[in-house]
């Protein structure tokens, strides 16, 4: 290869990254699950620091309004779907994403529940209590949850597969419950192998039998993002991004991979 070549080639790559960056290219990729090892432990203090540049998703956000303004409309009739936020995070910080999906035809609604506090075995029986209501009067529902939502969404799903359509998560804990985050880290407890092996049983024996879409990234400093795949779902599908956690509420390929599956009915 010449020096022209490789400057040529090195100039398309760093276009590449930036036009990536900007969010006038997608990042999103599809991800084989299989072969991948088990998650050791929280991320690391590098990736946990990068969280601090999760408000540059806004900018790049708004630089993609083009690609979204393309993502496929909701089918008519368009099925309800309930969104559920992470940890601590109030019921407005997706308010966006749900103003997107709206956008395209879907009947978007926040859980009703405000701040996710953390309550997982409350938050789950008070959302499928939720959801029996909701589908009786519109029918089955597509569930939405980032980082902790996650979790109760997939649990929901699990007991009430009748009432669900899918299940669309993005930064959620799968594997070890929040052993592998940094929760687990900030609290000072070792990580619990009952429970582990408790979550592992009950995916291996009681599976979710609905489609599932899992939204992950390697950037997560808060998640691990080996934590995140779903080895036991039979319908499970992984997409990986290129994302901060905290980034991921405003990340365009996020919403865009969430209206895609919600568009596949």
């Amino acid at each position: 290869m010449t020096a022209s070549e490789r400057g040529t080639n090195c100039t398309v790559t760093t276009t590449s990254a930036l036009t990536g960056f900007l969010g006038t290219r997608s990042k999103a990729t599809s991800l084989d699950h299989t072969g991948h090892s088990h998650p050791t432990g929280p991320p690391g203090l590098r990736l946990a620091m990068s969280e601090l540049t999760a408000p540059a998703q806004a900018y790049r956000l708004a630089l993609a309004r083009r690609r979204l303004r393309s993502a496929p409309r909701a089918r008519v009739p368009a099925s309800l779907v309930i969104d559920v936020p992470g940890w601590g995070a109030p019921e407005s910080l997706t308010g966006p994403l749900r103003g997107f999906l709206r956008s395209l035809g879907h009947d978007a609604q926040g859980w009703g529940f405000g701040r996710n506090r953390g309550d997982v075995q409350g938050d789950v029986r008070r959302l499928e209590k939720h959801v029996v209501a909701q589908a009786a009067e519109h029918g089955s529902v597509s569930l939405v949850g980032w980082s902790l939502g996650g979790v109760i969404v997939r649990e929901v799903a699990r007991r009430r597969p009748q009432l669900v359509r899918q299940v669309v998560t993005f930064g959620s804990p799968i594997v070890g419950g929040t052993t592998h985050t940094v929760g687990a880290r900030m609290s000072g407890h070792p990580a619990s192998t009952q429970l582990e092996t408790h979550i592992e049983r009950r995916d291996r024996e009681h599976p979710i039998t609905v489609p599932v879409t899992v939204i992950l990234s390697r950037r997560d400093g808060v998640v691990s993002w080996l934590s995140c795949l779903d080895h036991h779902s039979p319908l499970a599908e992984h997409v990986e991004v290129r994302s901060t956690h905290l980034g991921m509420v405003l990340d365009p390929d996020v919403w865009l991979t969430i209206a895609e599956r919600l568009a596949r009915g």
